[in-house]
């Protein structure tokens, strides 16, 4: 599928990592969302109901990204996107990408970074 909603670089202020600093001072993410599904219908009608909403979608980033925490940035992107796909049955697969650019680590970098692929099976997707 070409077709793809994003969300790019939602800022949040959380307290996710591994270290006791980094869960008592908190650190700046920034969150990218990758979607694709068939936008066809979207296109045709003008009606959001036959799309996903980019709103929502950053919504559910938000929401799990201040009100949960995280060792990893891996278990947060996989939190987000097993959220997104469970929520909306038009995603098809969603890239979630988190920067991490205050990672605590002994070197001059811009950021650390993951990110991960996820998708229906091939049995749930129309």
């Amino acid at each position: 599928m070409a077709d793809r909603i994003l969300v790019h670089r939602l800022a949040v202020f959380a307290r996710h990592g591994m270290l006791p600093e980094e869960e008592r001072l908190g650190q700046r993410f920034y969150i990218s969302l990758d979607c694709r599904l068939d936008l066809s219908e979207a296109g045709r009608s003008d009606d959001v109901a036959a799309t996903v909403s980019y709103a929502d979608l950053s919504q559910i980033a938000l929401d799990i990204a201040t009100n949960r925490r995280f060792a990893l940035i891996e278990a947060l992107a996989e939190a987000i996107a097993t959220t997104c796909l469970a929520t909306f049955p038009r995603l098809e697969t969603i890239a979630v990408r988190i920067d991490k650019p205050s990672a605590p680590i002994p070197a001059v970098l811009d950021y650390a970074a993951i990110e991960i692929v996820r998708g229906r099976p091939k049995t749930e997707r129309t």
